[in-house]
């Protein structure tokens, strides 16, 4: 089986973890990954990394994704979604207005921070926070506008509490509304990794105070790789080996990243975990010369194309030192 990446178009149902197994048994390959958790109900874009490319799960996962989201107004959920137990009484009054509702979208465009949804996979103290909440009565499961207490930058404050997983620092660089039908906001948006779409649901409907949750979720994007690169999980399933000439090979991997042509010196140096200095690069036309500002990654390649490797800059100066090998 080769190394490499498959985007997946995930259908509702199973678990991310689900749909990693299923390849498994389809590809013959033990050594599969996903490269960011989509909820049971949530569809769309899933790349899973196999074989070697394992290793570079975490430069995958750190990427920009896009999504289409479907809010319902009117209550919120313990889990912040359809699948969740209502935490209060329906709402009953007027439901806002599209400008009063793109003014509290406001406070989600840019950077801040958020609360995780108290069924999450954050960690409190050790445990799953999702496994927290479940041991805990519904009446205390409520992450609601006690919670969050607006500002005066519109963005919210969040409120500590020993029973929620730590606020994490998230960006919005896009946030539009689709369309708004009765009791249901369509939202697209583009946002930073680690960014609960949940969350934005029932922290909408805590600023708007009609309470909501998300009722529909689609990844439309993850990183470099949309739904036009992805393979509906079921035709993946259907043929082994229409599915594996599918995979994108890891020469072709992370092509946003500068790349250094290494001699045979530099790959042995590499493989070896020795600085690799200025005269282990090849001049190449296509690879030009690599910049090393600080927190750069470069791709290692040796003469072939092959991507052996991801480095960092080293102390010494114009050096790099392999934090990945593939080899």
């Amino acid at each position: 089986m080769a190394d490499g990446l498959l985007v997946i178009d995930k259908p509702p149902g199973p678990t991310s973890h689900d749909v990693v197994s299923r390849m498994r048994r389809t590809l013959r390959e033990r050594r599969i990954g996903h490269t960011g958790t989509l909820d049971p109900m949530a569809t769309g874009v899933l790349p899973l990394v196999i074989g070697k490319a394992t290793r570079l799960a975490q430069f995958l996962s750190a990427a920009d994704k896009s999504y289409e989201a479907v809010v319902r107004l009117g209550f919120a959920t313990n889990t912040a979604d359809a699948e969740g137990e209502p935490i209060a009484a329906r709402f009953e009054g007027a439901l806002p207005a599209r400008d009063a509702i793109e003014r509290a979208l406001d406070a989600f465009r840019g950077t801040f921070l958020q609360q995780p949804p108290a069924f999450s996979a954050k960690k409190i103290g050790g445990k799953r926070s999702y496994a927290i909440a479940r041991a805990r009565d519904k009446k205390n499961l409520e992450f609601g506008i006690r919670n969050l207490e607006c500002v005066t930058n519109s963005k919210f404050r969040i409120l500590n509490s020993e029973f929620l997983p730590a606020p994490t620092r998230v960006t919005v660089s896009r946030l539009d509304i689709i369309a708004i039908d009765a009791d249901t906001v369509t939202l697209s948006l583009d946002c930073s990794a680690g960014f609960y779409i949940r969350a934005l649901a029932h922290d909408l409907g805590a600023a708007l105070g009609t309470g909501a949750h998300l009722a529909a979720l689609r990844r439309t994007r993850s990183g470099r790789f949309t739904e036009a690169d992805a393979v509906p999980l079921a035709v993946a399933e259907q043929d082994r080996a229409r599915t594996a000439s599918r995979i994108v090979p890891l020469s072709r991997m992370l092509p946003e990243l500068p790349c250094a042509v290494l001699t045979d010196e530099g790959v042995r140096r590499a493989i070896h975990g020795a600085d690799i200095r200025p005269s282990d690069r090849e001049v190449t036309a296509d690879a030009g010369d690599v910049s090393f500002g600080n927190g750069v990654r470069v791709r290692l390649l040796n003469s072939s194309g092959e991507l052996i490797g991801i480095a960092e800059p080293a102390r010494s100066d114009r050096h790099l030192h392999a934090s990945v090998i593939l080899a």
